[in-house]
Parts: structure tokens; sequence; C-alpha cells
């Protein structure tokens, strides 16, 4: 018997093109794969994929390529959709652990040589000099409800104290703000993701898919070689758009968190697959027996499933079986944490100033909320001036604080990573706001097996609210 071996393939030595089609031949050679890519050229590999990827579509071949691309100051609303790939990697600048400085914003190419361009900078850097203004007051205050420990250096300090103003002051940011995002995928969704930017509305996007193209083809030439943009995506956006009302709908109360869809059978669905994975059975003779148990047989059956789970275990698949729709809607500083679950299916409305902006307490406390209802006053002002002209590019000026809509869907194993994770203690207190609702929502009417998702103890999204807020509208 031949003897098991394991090893890379590595690209310090390899184009991300060669790999792919080392790989890709073994499905016909029996070489060893070290030996299939010895025989490969740059030349030959780009034969191949012209071949059997763009010829004949064998599109799978592609997600061998893997690309790490840096992508620098570039507006946070040009990072919603460079991070809109679900099966991609990303990494970027955090407002919650570092401070933009004055000048850290973009300004729309759409904007050169129109008539708004002079008010849109001047209420940005108005934003941007009131979250400047927040960071003294609001840290004061931090370092009296956090004072220095014994022992304890001042960088370790500055560390504990940071995140929390920063986490404050951030609300009062533009979505025009400037950030770094560090993005790995595969060039199959990579072609993908070069398309979704050059068909974009904003200008700036699509720039920033010329670019990710060019540097792209620099390593994988052929695969991204006819990224293009997309009619579809084009035309559908533009149809839907002109169709649709832009004029948000004021909302009132709790409802900012609906659950407008659920399986009822989600659980027993769970728990049949469950027995179906281990067992013999047919899938319908499994959910016929579970639906024949008894109450605390059935909750036998969820504490084997789900019993064990440690913290940071994953749950087994099968909790995908039962799903979830959530219409929410959120600050966009928490929408901006949300969106990285890109397992959820998420359809995010455009960003606006129509649904009210939350106040942080901690603004409140340190004297600065009347500079803080100012500030989101005049963006709100602007932004309405900008969206009579263009929508798309008013999202620009508008600020973290304000309330984003957004529909989800997920399943219960996603339910269980994000609720989970956002509810956590070292979580915003935005998304931690989020997370524990739509946790009660999903223990109201799945309580067999969401109750064993590890949840703080004695807090709830009240709780965080009224600690956290003076104002969530």
């Amino acid at each position: 018997m031949p003897p098991r071996e394991i090893y890379l393939l590595s690209p310090k030595y390899l184009s991300p093109e060669t790999i792919a089609v080392a790989f890709a031949k073994t499905s016909r050679s029996p070489l060893p794969f070290r030996d299939i890519a010895a025989e490969l050229t740059d030349e030959k590999s780009s034969q191949f994929h012209e071949k059997w990827v763009v010829g004949y579509g064998h599109a799978s071949v592609a997600e061998h390529a893997i690309l790490h691309i840096a992508i620098e100051n570039v507006s946070r609303i040009a990072i919603e959709c460079i991070e809109s790939n679900r099966l991609a990697s990303y990494t970027e600048k955090s407002t919650r652990y570092q401070k933009w400085s004055l000048d850290d914003f973009t300004i729309p190419p759409e904007l050169e040589g129109h008539a708004l361009r002079e008010e849109y900078v001047r209420t940005v850097r108005m934003l941007f000099q009131a979250y400047t203004d927040s960071l003294t007051p609001v840290r004061g205050l931090i370092e009296v409800k956090s004072p220095r420990r014994e022992n304890e250096s001042e960088q370790a300090w500055d560390r504990r104290v940071r995140s929390q103003y920063v986490d404050t002051c951030r609300f009062l940011l533009p979505a025009a703000a400037l950030a770094n995002v560090g993005l790995t995928a595969n060039a199959r969704v990579l072609e993908s993701a070069i398309r979704k930017l050059l068909s974009h509305p904003l200008a700036e996007v699509r720039e920033i898919g010329e670019t990710v193209r060019t540097v792209a083809r620099g390593e994988v030439p052929t695969l991204v070689k006819y990224a293009e943009a997309v009619p579809y995506l084009l035309e559908t956006s533009a149809d839907l758009g002109a169709r649709t009302s832009h004029k948000s709908q004021k909302r009132s109360g709790a409802d900012w968190c609906r659950l407008v869809d659920f399986d009822p059978a989600g659980e027993m669905r769970v728990l049949a697959a469950a027995m179906y994975r281990f067992g013999e059975q047919a899938y319908v003779q499994a959910l016929e027996s579970v639906q024949a148990a008894s109450e605390p047989e059935r909750a036998k059956l969820a504490e084997s499933l789900l019993g064990r789970l440690g913290r940071f275990d994953i749950p087994l698949r099968e909790l995908e079986y039962c799903t979830y729709i959530f219409d929410l809607v959120m600050d966009q500083g928490a929408y901006f944490e949300f969106k990285r679950h890109r397992m959820m299916t998420q359809t995010p409305q455009a960003l606006t100033t129509r649904l009210g902006y939350a106040v942080p307490r901690l603004i409140a406390e340190a004297g600065f909320e009347t500079a803080y209802h100012k500030a989101m006053g005049a963006a709100a002002e602007t932004y309405e001036k900008l969206a009579e002209w263009n929508p798309q590019v008013a999202q620009y000026v508008v600020p973290n604080g304000f309330n984003r809509r957004v529909l989800a869907r997920f399943n219960l194993r996603e339910a269980y990573h994000f609720c989970q994770l956002r509810a956590a203690a070292n979580a915003h207190f935005s998304i931690r706001r989020v997370a524990l609702r739509m946790a009660q929502e999903i223990q109201r009417v799945h309580p067999l097996l969401s109750a064993y998702m590890h949840l703080p103890e004695n807090e709830t999204w009240q709780d965080l609210e009224k600690k956290y807020f003076t104002t969530v509208e």
C-alpha cells in the first residue's frame, strides 16, 4: 500500500494559477501533486484555464487559486460591497480600537464640480470635528468610572479605557470615513466580487473594482480575465429602484426586531434529522417518531443533541433544518458588525437619516449631548439635500448613530454562532442589544433547542438599552 503523504504546494514557489491546475489535473492523472506541478509552467497553466475554466465552465478549478489583497483608504460604505461576498475572508480597521483623524474621509467622485460638494465637505468635516471633540470628555468620564488599577501600566490602562470611550464616540463617524480591509478569496469568488464592484451604483466602488481587477490579473490573469460589469445587476437595480418608494416609514416602540417568519415544526425537523443521521430509518419515519414522542422524551433527545456543547463548540449541522427571518432596525455601527455574519442571507436597505438615531448614555453624561444632536441634525439636513439629487451618494454623510433596516434569514446553527458571539460581554453594546433580542425571540418560538445557547446570565436587551442609551431612535 502506498504511504500516506500530506504536504504543501507553496505559493512561495508556485503561482496561484499553477496550484489550481495541479489540483485540477489529479482527477485524470495518477501522478502525485508535486509531479504534476513540476511539469507545469505559467503559460501551460494559463492555457489549461482558458480551455477548461473559461471555455468549458469548470469554474470550481478556480477555487484552488487563493489571493490575499490589501485594500486601503476606502470608505466604509464601499467596504459593505467589498465584504458582501459570502465565501471570502475579511479583516478591517476597527472603529472600536482605533481613532480617526480629521481628514480621514473620502469625497465621492460624483460630487466633483457639483453645487453640493462644498456643503458635503463642510458637513463631513463638522462630523469629524464633533467626533474628535467628543473623545476627551467621554474619555475623562470613563477614566473616573474605570480608575487605574494598582500596578497597572499606563499603556495597559489606556488600552482598557480606550475601547470604552471610542465605542461611544464612533456613533458620530459618517460612512465617508476611510478604512483598510484585508481580503482573502479564491479566484472564483474574486471574479464574482469584481463583477459586483464594477456593477455598483457608486463611482468609488466601481473604481475599486477596476483596481482589484488589475491587481488580481497580476496573479491570476486568466481566471479574472473576463470579469466585467453585469448588465443584469445594473438594469435590475435601476428598474426595482424606480418602482420602490424611497421614503422610510417611522418605526415605533419595540418593533425594531420582528421575527416575521419561522418554521413552527422547526424543532421537530432538527430532532428528526439528528435521528436520521445516527440511525438507519427514512426521514419521514424519524419525523413521525419525534412527533409521537412525549415532551420529556423530546427534551431528552434535545439534551443528547446539544447538552454537551461547550462555550466554543459548534453545533451539529442538523440545526440548519430550522430557519428564521427577522426584520431588523439597528444603528449603522451595529449593522457594520452584523454584516460580517455572511452565512446569513441579508438584505439591507440603503443607509438614510430617516429612521432616527441612537444617543449613547455616555455622550449625555459627558455633557456632549447638545453638540451630538447638533451634529446629527446637520448630517440629516445635508443628507436630504443630497438624497434629492442622488440617494446613493447621500449615504456617505450618514453617521454610525443613525438607524438602518435589514432583513435577515438564517438557520438555528447560525443563530447559535451569532447570538453567543455578539451577546458576549466583550462585544459592542449596540450589537449585544440586537443579539439578545433576537435570542429572546428564538427562545420564545423554539424553547427546546435554543435553551442550550451560552448567553450572559441575568442580562436582557432591555438592561443594555437602559444602561447604554438615552435614546435608540
